[in-house]
């Protein structure tokens, strides 16, 4: 059968996302099973999972309530229409999520992945204003090298240039705040730098520049992980939310790495004290195994549409897989997963010794910095002159060939582990980095 090939018949089918197919289609690497901490690859070795899949095993591989809730409820109820109709798990789920989230976030909007979140949460930001009386209220605000997702809305907001330069025209009304990454002032910082809270400040030159009353949102990652694990500067988030708060600007955390525990907390909006009135989330919330995104808002957000006649819709958006029932089992048994073994709280326990394993790299060849929190953390290299990410990118293959598996952005390694991953599967990680970057060109 063909489920149980353990190669493919052919390669040239499949375009792969994010990925020099020809490189790839050349040398292929190829994982067939997963268990725990490992990969298995096409030719029987075990990969150690540095990366939690992307971003978001932070259960691991394979854990039995997961696989088990996803069997019972394929078996049962396999789909229910999301669009005037419902089915109990998706209202079960959305109130487990309630109970860990920051206090203030009352409903959830489901989405199937981190960038639909990112653009459910933009059109209720604008859509929000619009049922107050704001419509002027249009224009969205992200940051330079953020990440949120590649649809339209995510690449408008986002700042990686690589994400945006071939796709012609953005969305209108977009500006950008700095980014909060800092080398000359904060390199090999351990958690959040020094220096870096007055970027925050540049949000007032925006509202001058383009008027607040024509301000929609800001968006943010607290932390942004896909564009090399930059952190916020001590009280950068704080003081971003003092200034739209009184500007009457909605705040919107991009959690979809950062939700369910990646920062030894639930969500990083209580890990930095700060409440942002739409949150943004996906991979953690299944563990990564079944498609699967959410948004949360406050009450004051919610209710501004809950009015006009009962019997119409309020907004007009939504997916055909907006809380799927076997997505939602398997949330359900994700978070069941994450609280009968502790698994935030055991991520903060190791923080302190990750960030020691980590910052160990410092004097290893070609490492210019390093970064960290909770169990993330990057290694940025020195690029080869003119050569921009090639040096990375053979880190990656040499990673893997040794056993481990690293994600590369640019120059910069970034690691961020399932949050059962023990002390001695961190010092085999950063160990086998070592090796690999001592044996780089």
């Amino acid at each position: 059968m063909a489920l149980d090939r353990k190669s493919p018949n052919d390669l040239n089918a499949f375009w792969m996302p994010f990925t020099a197919n020809r490189q790839f289609k050349k040398n292929p690497r190829m994982f067939v099973a997963a268990r725990d901490m490992h990969y298995t690859t096409a030719d029987a070795r075990q990969v150690l999972d540095g990366t939690a899949g992307l971003w978001f095993s932070n259960a691991a591989h394979c854990r039995p309530k997961i696989t088990e809730a996803i069997q019972k409820q394929a078996a049962e109820l396999d789909y229910a229409p999301a669009f005037q109709m419902g089915h109990p798990i998706a209202f079960e789920l959305a109130n487990r999520i309630i109970d860990i989230a920051p206090p203030g976030m009352e409903h959830v909007f489901y989405t199937n992945s981190g960038s639909e979140s990112v653009e459910t949460a933009l059109k209720i930001a604008i859509a929000y204003h619009r049922a107050r009386g704001e419509g002027a209220r249009t224009r969205l605000i992200g940051r330079e090298r953020g990440y949120h997702g590649v649809n339209f809305g995510g690449i408008s907001v986002g700042g990686i240039v690589a994400n945006r330069k071939v796709y012609g025209t953005m969305l209108g009304g977009v500006d950008h705040l700095p980014h909060t990454h800092l080398p000359g002032q904060n390199a090999f910082s351990k958690g959040q730098p020094e220096h870096g809270a007055h970027l925050a400040e540049d949000l007032e030159r925006i509202v001058a520049l383009h008027g607040a009353e024509t301000i929609a949102a800001v968006i943010v990652e607290p932390m942004a992980g896909s564009t090399g694990v930059l952190l916020p500067p001590k009280g950068y988030l704080q003081k971003l939310r003092e200034i739209t708060a009184k500007h009457g600007i909605l705040l919107i955390f991009d959690e979809v790495i950062t939700g369910f525990g990646r920062l030894g907390s639930a969500f990083a909006a209580q890990h930095y004290g700060v409440q942002p009135d739409l949150i943004t989330t996906a991979k953690g919330l299944t563990n990564g195994v079944i498609p699967m995104g959410a948004v949360m808002t406050t009450a004051a957000v919610h209710d501004a549409f809950m009015t006009g006649p009962e019997h119409m819709i309020e907004l007009f958006h939504g997916y055909t897989y907006s809380g799927n029932p076997i997505a939602s089992a398997a949330g359900i048994a994700t978070l069941e997963t994450y609280k009968e073994e502790g698994l935030f709280e055991r991520c903060a326990e190791l923080a302190p010794y990750w960030q020691d394993a980590l910052h160990s790299l410092r004097g290893t060849r070609h490492v210019i910095d390093i970064r960290n929190e909770g169990l993330i953390g990057a290694v940025e290299l020195e690029p080869i002159a003119g050569e921009p990410t090639k040096r990375a990118f053979a880190a990656f293959l040499k990673a893997y060939e040794k056993g481990i598996l690293i994600r590369t952005t640019g120059d910069i390694i970034a690691m961020s582990p399932p949050l059962i991953i023990s002390k001695e599967q961190i010092d085999e990680l950063i160990g086998t980095l070592k090796e690999v970057l001592d044996t780089l060109e």
